[in-house]
Formats: C-alpha cells, structure tokens, sequence
C-alpha cells in the first residue's frame, strides 16, 4: 500500500516526521498547523487536501490533543478525510476518548510514538532510521503504524493495553535522564575545578562507552563498578564526599541503590550487597 500522510502540528515532532517521512519516500500531502514555523503549513480549519491521505498523523501537544481530536471528528463528517484512513496520535501517554467517535465513523485510530528526541528536526530522519516506534490501537492502525515504521526504517513495539503511563516513565528515564547524568557528574568535575569543555567532554566519553558496552550485552550484565564488585569502602568514600552536594547525593543515592540490585543478580556476596545497602540507605531527618 502506498502511504499518503497528512500531519496534524508543526512543532519539532511533526517538522521532524515531515522532512523523515519525504527523506525515506513517503509522500506527505499536507503539514497544517496554526502557528508558523520554518515548514511551509497551512493555516485555520482542517483543509480539504487532507482527504488525499490515507494516514492522519496528529503531532501535537497532549494539553492540545483532545480539542485536535475533536477538530478531525467534524471534518470527518464533512468528508475532508478519506473514510478508512487511519489516525495516529504521537502522544507517548495521552488516550484521547475522540477516537471512539472516529473509529465509529469508520476511522482506526492508534498511537505512533518515536522513541526519539526531536531537539533537532534535520537530523530526525537519521535518528528514526534506527530507532523504535511505540505503537498501539485498533489493528488497522497499528498496521499502518508498522508500515509507516518500515519506511522510515524504524523498528515497532507494542505498548500493552492500559500500560502508557508505565511505559512514558520508561522512555523518559531512557531519554532525559542520560541527560540529567551528564549535567550532575559535569557540574561536580566543575565544582572541584576541572574546565568545563574538558568535564563534559569526559562525562561523554564514559556515556558514550557504557552505551557501546550495552550494545554487545543486556545493561545488567554491562554494568561496571563499585556497586557490581560490592565494594562498599568505595561507595563509602564516595558518599562522604558528596556531602553538600545535595543534589548530586540524592541522585547518586538513588541510582546505586538500583545498582545494588542489579549487583544481587550478577551473584555479588549477600553479606557485601546487604552492606552497601546500609550506606545507601538516607539518614533519618
């Protein structure tokens, strides 16, 4: 089947998707937002060449979902959308009850969720190439979400029914949490007095490594370090030394203690797992 997309949101999800999408062949009849933005769009009410689309991909925020939803219901019935096309949301969380309506009025509606950050819709297209696409909903739409994967030479997996919320949190710690890292460790080499171009130079460096490690092992079995090898007088030097550094011993804190478990699984001794689990433990207010 050749895929027809119109896009629903000019932002850097739908700018993204519109410049991967014409990268990889796919042809995109239509970009409408309502504000201007560096893709030409059109403007106002849902426009009638939405009806050459056999796919509407809505990109839009989740605050500004529902009334989009409700917006393609009332073109629906006025015919500017070809009956059987599908709707797909971008919304990692969101599940808009307006598909009901449009699955009634013989549209499938589903989730098309990138795994992936659009900081920078140029560079998207080669992101995309590599990545995942969480997808969900009635099986025609998720058919021509794994169609649309195919082109752009994305991989799918399937958020089960009911698990959006769990599998956000998960995206986000994936996506911006690397990110919170690097800005933590960067600020502590600051703090002691290492230049900034070469802290946070270093920081991902060693980013980058355990990334590359986890691409030849599942991340439990990746992990280095104190936690994995029980070493508690390290983690204790460590602790004692971030004492004023109160954000960056929450998070060290936290972030071990998760470490812990992971060392229980890879068979450290449950004497020294048991120890670290003691020092990790927050003093009492």
């Amino acid at each position: 089947m050749t895929e027809r997309v119109f896009i629903i949101g000019p932002g850097h999800v739908g700018r993204g998707l519109f410049r991967a999408f014409r990268a990889s062949g796919v042809e995109v009849v239509g970009l409408h937002g309502k504000r201007p933005s560096g893709v030409a769009t059109s403007t106002g009410g849902l426009p009638a060449e939405m009806s050459h689309a056999n796919v509407v991909l809505v990109c839009v925020r989740d605050a500004q979902l529902d009334e989009t939803i409700d917006e393609l219901t009332v073109a629906a019935r006025d015919g500017r959308a070809a009956r059987g096309s599908a709707v797909l949301h971008t919304s990692a969380i969101a599940e808009p009850a307006g598909l009901g309506s449009l699955s009634d009025l013989g549209f499938p509606g589903g989730t098309f969720h990138p795994l992936v950050p659009f900081t920078d819709p140029e560079i998207s297209a080669e992101l995309l190439r590599h990545g995942w696409i969480g997808i969900d909903g009635e099986n025609a739409a998720k058919n021509a979400s794994r169609r649309l994967a195919g082109h752009l030479g994305a991989r799918t997996i399937e958020i089960p029914v009911g698990k959006k919320p769990i599998y956000h949190a998960a995206a986000v710690m994936a996506s911006n949490f690397p990110v919170v890292l690097a800005s933590v460790a960067g600020h502590l080499l600051h703090d002691v007095g290492i230049p900034d171009s070469s802290a946070y130079q270093a920081v991902a460096s060693l980013m980058n490594g355990a990334l590359a490690n986890m691409t030849q092992a599942l991340p439990d079995d990746a992990l280095t370090g104190p936690i994995v090898r029980g070493d508690a007088e390290t983690v204790g030097k460590h602790l004692r030394a971030l004492e004023g550094h109160d954000t960056a011993l929450e998070v060290y804190r936290a972030l071990s203690a998760a470490a812990v478990d992971i060392a229980t699984y890879r068979g450290v001794d449950p004497r020294k797992a048991a120890a670290l689990r003691g020092l990790l433990r927050p003093p009492r207010s």
